[in-house]
């Protein structure tokens, strides 16, 4: 499996994301992920982490669809490739109706059909192509007024990878037939088919084969020493899984709920749910269960997480996401290149 992570440039915490990512690439780390999410934005974390670093594949995970023109997107996107020297991933996503309607007043409205017209506008884009697009949410240029096809300036790149994060069934059905790659979360090894069925369906579509998909998931990692030391970890851990399945949406559209449904817990999700969205934060998280956590992150003794590491890879996952525990930058340094050297012994 290659290797990778995920930071996110928060507010007076960049120079420590980004100390993490040049010494994550000393380490041997394959691919770092710029998140956005409501904090800062990645394209410009992303152009700071090309000037700082020299092998490592920078993507952006994600760029929300539906907050840039699909052409902004584009634009950034080869800005990045060009700075990076060919090492740039676009990472797109569609968000949920929180983030794009809460907080950038964009209609959330037909995700998926908007998802499938930017990617396609960003690929005229980087062909270098004129850009003329009648969509259902797209349409460039815009009807009845001056507009004409325009091409961009900078000089085109048809090769840059396309990577979708995708929860839902018809989405991970559009990203096997469109994307490069896949941006996966909440997964759970024994609950696979419930990601890749979709994707197959997707994949055969569009007469590709899972070879031309990079699977790259995502879990926290983090190491106990024993048992006990492991059940303190897990407890901990209930609450942010119990806001994953609560508090991630609205009382009626929460996708990471729906997922661990998919994934067999409908019954425990919903009821935390219910309870979360109730303003009981502690009895939500009472619910969630060691198998839950476990399941979906890689913490444990070493030799738990090594096992566990062989399960993602043969149950398909190309490229494992790891986010490092730890409350300094040492300690989450250490962290990742114990993992990293247990990746390399499977």
């Amino acid at each position: 499996m290659r290797t990778a992570t995920t930071v996110e440039g928060s507010a007076g915490d960049v120079r420590r994301t980004v100390e993490l990512v040049v010494e994550a690439e000393k380490l041997g780390m394959d691919a770092v992920f710029v998140a956005e999410a409501w904090g800062s934005d990645a394209p410009s974390v992303l152009g700071h982490l090309a000037a700082r670093t020299h092998r490592i594949t920078l993507g952006s995970g994600i760029v929300q669809v539906g907050t840039r023109t699909p052409v902004a997107i584009a634009q950034a996107a080869l800005t990045l490739a060009d700075l990076s020297e060919g090492r740039f991933v676009l990472g797109l996503g569609p968000s949920g109706p929180q983030v794009i309607e809460g907080l950038h007043g964009v209609p959330f409205a037909r995700p998926l059909t908007r998802t499938r017209e930017a990617i396609a506008v960003i690929r005229q884009a980087f062909a270098g192509e004129k850009v003329a697009f009648a969509g259902q949410t797209v349409r460039i240029p815009l009807p009845g007024g001056e507009g004409r096809p325009m091409r961009l300036s900078t000089a085109p790149n048809p090769d840059i990878p396309i990577y979708l994060a995708t929860m839902s069934p018809r989405m991970l059905r559009l990203t096997g037939e469109t994307a490069d790659g896949w941006l996966g979360t909440s997964f759970v090894p024994e609950g696979s088919a419930a990601y890749f069925g979709p994707l197959d369906e997707g994949l055969a579509a569009a007469g590709r084969t899972r070879a031309d998909l990079d699977v790259c998931q995502g879990a926290e990692v983090a190491f106990a020493t024993d048992e006990d030391e492991l059940r303190g970890m897990v407890a901990e851990r209930r609450q942010g899984l119990a806001f994953s399945l609560g508090g991630m949406g609205s009382a009626t559209t929460n996708f990471y709920n729906a997922a661990y449904s998919r994934q067999g817990w409908a019954e425990v999700a919903a009821e935390v749910r219910e309870r979360w969205q109730a303003g009981d934060r502690a009895g939500a998280a009472a619910l969630v269960t060691d198998e839950m956590v476990l399941g979906t992150t890689l913490i444990g003794t070493e030799e738990m997480v090594r096992a566990r590491l062989r399960v993602w890879r043969d149950a398909g996952v190309d490229t494992v996401r790891l986010y490092p525990a730890g409350g300094t930058l040492d300690e989450r340094l250490t962290t990742l290149g114990r993992a990293l050297d247990l990746v390399r012994e499977i």
